[in-house]
């Protein structure tokens, strides 16, 4: 994976988890990876678990390393991480059952444990990891995954402490959410120490809307808006790309009146402008400027999951030699195909 990032051009690679570096977290196999990567030029962020307990009975991996006690694999991988070179690690709080659909597919509708006892518990689970990530130097950086809000990180961050929390900003995952990205990205900017980048498209369905994603620039987020809170923040922009079977379409249930209650800190002002670029890029599917929604629904190409990546890439550099001009004038175009590192 490093080398093929590499021969892309590109600067470096998000790990979900260190287990890929190490299935059995062996110190030689990480430091042998992280040499690759200095090696090839390449930078290197890495994940650990799933931090609400009542999401990690789904990560039996994961507890086997402390064979059934989860919390001493969370400390493994991270001193683990550490020892490695890696301080800066991903997490999220809950999962997405991509098999159901509807309402409950989302974790945070969860019936038999309401979202907010899902959070206390995730929060003191957070407080008994805080003394293992001070003590390797280590952050924490958890997802705006499907599930939660940036209002909700940034509390989670502030009681338990942004010396040890952090957020991995996710552009397309706020939107599942219904919270206007660049609202979302400017509210989460002081804590945002990781990122996973791609963009959407958004379009009415009859019960809600479908955020489908898309390669950066040929959704409904304004590039420019959201880049400029956090491009002094030292961030590899991670680009998550599509898997060969699926454009990772989720939907709002806007309509649905328990969704409504289950978002007490939606904005009003925030909410209509979800609408307005849903409408937006519906207006631009159907004057043939972006994919319609049944473009949207064929097969995915041989190449597709490639492309996404190599166009957002291009985009990405794109906006930030607008907002830089002085420090990118050579990171403008390819040569020979590949971008510069």
């Amino acid at each position: 994976m490093l080398e093929r990032s590499a021969g892309l051009g590109l600067d470096g690679v998000f790990f979900r988890s260190i287990l890929e570096l190490s299935p059995t977290l062996d110190q030689t196999e990480i430091e042998e990876s992280m040499q690759a990567a200095r090696e090839l030029g390449q930078r290197v962020e890495a994940g650990v678990g799933k931090v609400n307990p009542f999401a990690t009975p789904e990560a039996p991996r994961i507890r086997a390393l402390g064979d059934g006690d989860y919390l001493l694999a969370m400390r493994k991988m991270i001193e683990a991480a550490a020892k490695g070179g890696i301080h800066e690690l991903w997490s999220a709080t809950a999962n997405y059952q991509f098999r159901l659909s509807g309402l409950y597919a989302c974790d945070r509708f969860r019936t038999d444990v309401d979202w907010s006892e899902q959070l206390t518990a995730t929060a003191k689970f957070l407080h008994r990891l805080a003394p293992i990530l001070r003590d390797n130097a280590t952050h924490l950086n958890l997802e705006t995954h499907e599930e939660i809000t940036t209002f909700e990180l940034v509390r989670l961050v502030e009681e338990v402490g942004p010396d040890v929390l952090g957020i991995t900003f996710d552009s397309a995952n706020v939107l599942v959410r219904c919270e206007d990205p660049i609202a979302a990205v400017r509210r989460a900017a002081p804590y945002i120490r990781s990122s996973h980048i791609r963009d959407a498209a958004l379009l009415f369905r009859p019960d809600g809307i479908a955020r489908i994603l898309a390669p950066v620039g040929d959704g409904v987020i304004d590039w420019e808006l959201f880049l400029e809170p956090i491009l002094d923040h030292d961030l590899m922009l991670s680009i998550e790309g599509i898997v060969e079977s699926t454009r990772g379409e989720m939907t709002l249930n806007i309509y649905d009146e328990r969704w409504q209650r289950g978002h007490p800190d939606l904005a009003l002002a925030e909410a209509f402008e979800v609408i307005r670029l849903a409408s937006t890029y519906e207006s631009r599917a159907a004057s043939g400027e972006l994919p319609t929604w049944d473009e949207l629904h064929a097969p995915l190409g041989p190449d597709e999951s490639l492309h996404f990546i190599e166009r957002s890439a291009r985009h990405l550099r794109e906006v930030i030699g607008r907002l830089t001009p002085s420090q990118n004038t050579e990171r403008q175009e390819p040569e020979n195909g590949k971008y510069p590192q």
